[in-house]
């Protein structure tokens, strides 16, 4: 199947997002005082959250509509929501220990937001394990649609963890706690640069979504004809 032609033009837009977004990140936000080079990973390591919560948003929504219309086409993009999720969701993670590491003086610390952030990647790992426990393919998706609403709960609790815990995580949005260890107020060059970031990484998520459930399809495509091969 050939890519329509939106998809085209948003790889297109992806591409000069993130090369634009690059640049900013590199030549336009100044560098910050005390963090120093560092901080720069923030602008990377925001988006990446940001995407990995959006996707576990499209899953549930696309639970809710597999429920309703029972048509398959919704669990195809609510497993490939999930999937991309994790990989943005493990980025942070990865990008947030790079971070961490000269300004905490640690990869690690059992804080709040990082306990939470990680109970919700096991969650949405559990998910893909509940669909390679179930052979049956519409019960698999109704399990699946039901589990995907559910654990999107641990999606604003990751969110809102910093407000709600004692943490010594930066909050990005609104005044952070006093004792956030690498807490910054963003110059107008860095706010700009950070949704410039979060643009980009958006684009390039709608273009991933589209791939990775073009690709589910067709891998259940194969999988039909290979049953009736075997049955027939």
């Amino acid at each position: 199947m050939q890519r329509p032609t939106w998809v085209r033009i948003l790889e297109i837009v992806a591409a000069v997002l993130m090369l634009v977004a690059l640049g900013m990140v590199f030549f336009y936000a100044p560098l910050e005082r005390i963090m120093g080079q560092v901080q720069r990973v923030f602008y990377f390591h925001v988006a990446a959250n940001w995407i990995g919560m959006l996707s576990f948003g499209v899953a549930a929504l696309s639970g809710i509509a597999y429920l309703v219309t029972r048509h398959e086409r919704w669990d195809r993009l609510a497993v490939a929501a999930v999937e991309i999720g994790l990989v943005f969701a493990i980025t942070g993670i990865v990008s947030g220990s790079i971070w961490a590491r000269p300004i905490w003086n640690t990869w690690w610390t059992w804080d709040p937001r990082l306990v939470s952030v990680t109970i919700m990647v096991l969650v949405y790992f559990a998910y893909l394990m509940l669909r390679q426990g179930i052979e049956d393919p519409e019960r698999r998706a109704r399990f699946a649609a039901v589990y995907a609403i559910l654990g999107f709960l641990s999606v604003p609790l990751t969110f809102f963890s910093i407000r709600l815990f004692r943490t010594i995580h930066p909050q990005v949005i609104g005044k952070g706690g006093e004792d956030a260890m690498g807490q910054f107020d963003m110059t107008p060059e860095m706010l700009h640069t950070l949704l410039v970031s979060l643009l980009a990484y958006t684009v390039l998520y709608v273009v991933l979504l589209w791939h990775r459930t073009h690709l589910e399809g067709l891998r259940r495509q194969v999988e039909e004809r290979k049953a009736r091969w075997q049955s027939g």
